[in-house]
């Protein structure tokens, strides 16, 4: 087949004619007016001369403030432009207020000097937006995080600003995040820093650092999309703010703090892990009389010299510490009490895992969804509590049912379960803790 070339022609942007239509007609109503009110002042009807100065005053601010932003923000150039956004401060109403009444006084009584000083509040607002805008120019952000955070346990981060302008300093420049848009659908995202900054003064090529201490409430996925950087600088008229783009996400992992409920569960679970059965690994099991078939560097010479009798030595399993965790994440309701338990679930699960991390177990984590393999503690503890800090409640009640009977190591199971609905075959290889019991 052929291919045919298609060639779009360009759309046009019809909401902006329109903005741009109305402005000229509403600049044009403005002009009229003002006209109208001089001559209207020379014919010594005073009142209405004051309200058509200030309907013409009016529209042209209405214009300035809504068409021209809008207009520029939609132009080619506006791409090779940082997009600022600003609001007026209380002292910036009150220079509004104050210009527009010495120009309203001006137009109609015609003094040179209130002309002049209505020239000196004008330039004062041009110096005020270049000033600014040059104050927001060329400033970059560098975020560093630890590659591990856990909930409620502070997290050292560095945050630098980088003033990138080759002559131009910035002055009184805040940093926060950018403002959540709520909508009814898509919940606020959980921004990564949270707590506003301050730079007094940043000189050009230059770059200041501030150290942070992050503390994340909850388990779970932070996103951070850039940074809102702000001034009001030179005058506080306005405050004038710009998106610095840096996207960032990190998952916190959940919270390893030891609960009452763990200490309730660790002797217990400990002692089903540990019980002593005799194999080839290092911890001493028994000693007993020797056999031909026994190795010679297994022999007890202590326990033969007391006895009179050749004794050697019987170890542990090695594979007595193979422990498999299993969170089963079905819930049979969303309330927020069992919502409750579950948290306190997975936290339990996180401790029971840092716990065998530490005693140097193998282990396996299972879950609906993921699961990590069987391994060391060191290689599998990290990727376990990433999908602890991910999990939710599950639709998903059949995870139980796919364990195999058998397996490579003593399980664990947490699960939302009632009592009752649990095999014979998991009960004989498994210890298993009901959310109800947290």
């Amino acid at each position: 087949m052929r291919s045919q070339d298609r060639t779009h022609s360009p759309t046009v942007d019809w909401p902006a004619w329109q903005r741009f239509l109305l402005a000229l007609a509403g600049l044009g109503v403005a002009l009229l007016l003002a006209l109208e009110a001089t001559v209207l002042r020379e014919t010594g009807r005073f009142p209405l001369a004051i309200a058509a100065a200030v309907t013409a005053l009016a529209l042209a601010a209405a214009v300035a403030v809504g068409t021209v932003p809008y207009l520029a923000r939609r132009t080619v150039l506006s791409r090779l432009m940082i997009r600022i956004e600003y609001e007026f401060t209380r002292a910036g109403l009150v220079y509004v207020v104050l210009m527009f009444s010495i120009a309203l006084a001006a137009v109609n009584t015609g003094n040179n000097l209130l002309h002049l000083i209505l020239a000196v509040l004008l330039a004062g607002v041009l110096v005020s937006g270049v000033v600014s805008r040059l104050t927001l120019q060329g400033l970059e952000i560098e975020l560093d995080l630890p590659e591990h955070i856990f909930a409620r346990r502070p997290a050292p981060a560095r945050l630098t600003l980088h003033n990138n302008k080759r002559v131009f300093a910035s002055f009184a420049v805040s940093l926060a995040s950018p403002r959540a848009r709520r909508t009814s659908t898509t919940p606020p995202k959980r921004q990564v820093v949270a707590e506003p900054l301050f730079w007094d003064y940043l000189p050009s090529q230059s770059a200041q650092a501030r150290r942070l201490e992050l503390t994340f409430p909850e388990r779970g996925r932070y996103a951070q999309d850039g940074f809102r950087l702000a001034t009001r600088f030179p005058f506080g008229l306005l405050v004038k703010a710009r998106l610095a783009p840096l996207h960032r996400e990190l998952i916190v992992l959940p919270a390893i703090e030891p609960t009452a409920e763990f200490y309730e569960v660790l002797p217990l679970v400990s002692g089903e892990v540990e019980t002593p059965a005799k194999g080839r690994g290092h911890d001493l099991y028994a000693i007993r009389d020797y056999q031909a078939s026994d190795a010679a560097r297994h022999v007890d010479w202590k326990a033969t010299a007391r006895s009179q009798r050749l004794k050697v030595r019987e170890f542990t399993r090695e594979d007595e510490r193979r422990v498999i965790l299993v969170l089963d994440a079905h819930l049979a309701s969303t309330e927020p009490v069992q919502r409750a338990r579950f948290e306190k679930a997975v936290d339990l699960c996180a401790c029971l895992a840092w716990h065998f991390y530490e005693i140097g177990a193998e282990m396996q984590f299972v879950t609906q969804g993921s699961e990590t393999r069987m391994g060391p503690s060191s290689t599998v503890i990290y990727p376990a509590l990433e999908h602890m800090a991910l999990v939710e409640p599950s639709a998903d009640a059949g995870l139980l049912g796919r364990l195999p009977p058998s397996a490579p190591g003593f399980r664990i199971i947490l699960t939302g379960r009632p009592r009752g609905s649990i095999s014979s075959g998991l009960w004989s290889t498994s210890y298993i803790v009901f959310f109800d019991s947290l």
